[in-house]
């Protein structure tokens, strides 16, 4: 299925691929199911009633991850998390959806997993925070999803290349209005604590970052996990396919400082501004100062 180009954006569709016609696929599509360990049963993505049941899109002809449930796939990123977070034989144990706090009681956010280690007492030993970073869409997902599950068999393999908006990955976004804001706010307070912080990403929205310093893994606050989607029957499975090791700082500086152009091409623009608006200069009224004197 991955050597055709694939004319349509959705790779998942409540777990299953579209051409996925097993019973299980059907059960989920039908009952709006989510198999990756989502908070309730059912997927509650965009709309609890109406969930847009989309975990992937197809860019390239590869799936990327849009919503960040599908990550939790058997938990594996849990495992990878710990083994950055505590000593090899630790007990320990995962939390979702943590709130966290400011010194004024401000809320910083919720961290998406606590990863708590633990004594033989249950006494917490310690923690680290583990961020899962999906990739926002842009163009509209929510047509051809419509589209598909009015008649998921005979619309398994539809081409929507044609159609306006066709959806894809928006990587600057999620890095600026999403990636950036987390490690500001919670992942400076995290490292203020000198606490260990793991974002689980996809490799190829790592990739669309700004290059980051690497660090051996001993002296490394911040651990990146990366992830894709491998091919596997007629599905997809998550798989860790590296790892970047590197220090809070300099990964947030790099993250959230842009690279600034040429300072000339700026003036241009205002200097085409200041000509338009030359042009049509406004109509001032004359004061006559000296009737207000005598006034």
């Amino acid at each position: 299925m991955a050597k055709l180009k694939i004319k349509h954006p959705l790779a998942e569709i409540f777990g299953f691929t579209s051409t996925d016609q097993s019973e299980a696929a059907k059960r989920y599509r039908s009952k709006r199911l989510c198999p990756f360990n989502n908070k309730v049963p059912n997927c509650t993505k965009d709309k609890a009633k109406d969930p847009l049941g989309v975990c992937s899109v197809y860019y390239d002809n590869k799936p990327v991850i849009t919503c960040p449930i599908r990550f939790r796939e058997n938990w594996i990123i849990t495992d990878d998390a710990a083994e950055f977070f505590f000593p090899k034989g630790s007990n320990w144990t995962s939390l979702t959806e943590v709130r966290l706090t400011d010194e004024e009681g401000k809320s910083a956010g919720n961290i998406d997993v606590v990863l708590v280690s633990y004594d033989r007492n249950g006494k917490v030993c310690d923690f680290g925070a583990l961020e899962i970073q999906a990739v926002y869409i842009s163009g509209n997902i929510r047509d051809p999803f419509a589209y598909y599950m009015q008649d998921s068999k005979a619309r398994a393999n539809m081409d929507w290349s044609k159609e306006p908006n066709f959806p894809r990955p928006d990587y600057l976004s999620s890095s600026r209005k999403r990636l950036a804001p987390q490690l500001l706010f919670k992942g400076g307070i995290l490292n203020a604590w000198n606490k260990k912080i793991v974002v689980a990403l996809n490799k190829s929205f790592f990739k669309t970052l700004p290059k980051l310093r690497t660090v051996p893994q001993n002296k490394a606050e911040m651990a990146w996990l990366l992830y894709d989607l491998v091919p596997q029957d007629n599905s997809f499975v998550l798989k860790k396919v590296d790892t970047v090791y590197t220090r809070f700082s300099p990964a947030l500086i790099a993250i959230t400082t842009a690279k600034p152009g040429n300072v000339n091409d700026f003036i241009k623009v205002l200097q085409d501004k200041l000509d338009q608006q030359l042009e049509t200069p406004p109509q001032n009224q004359t004061i006559d100062l000296s009737s207000l004197r005598r006034k």
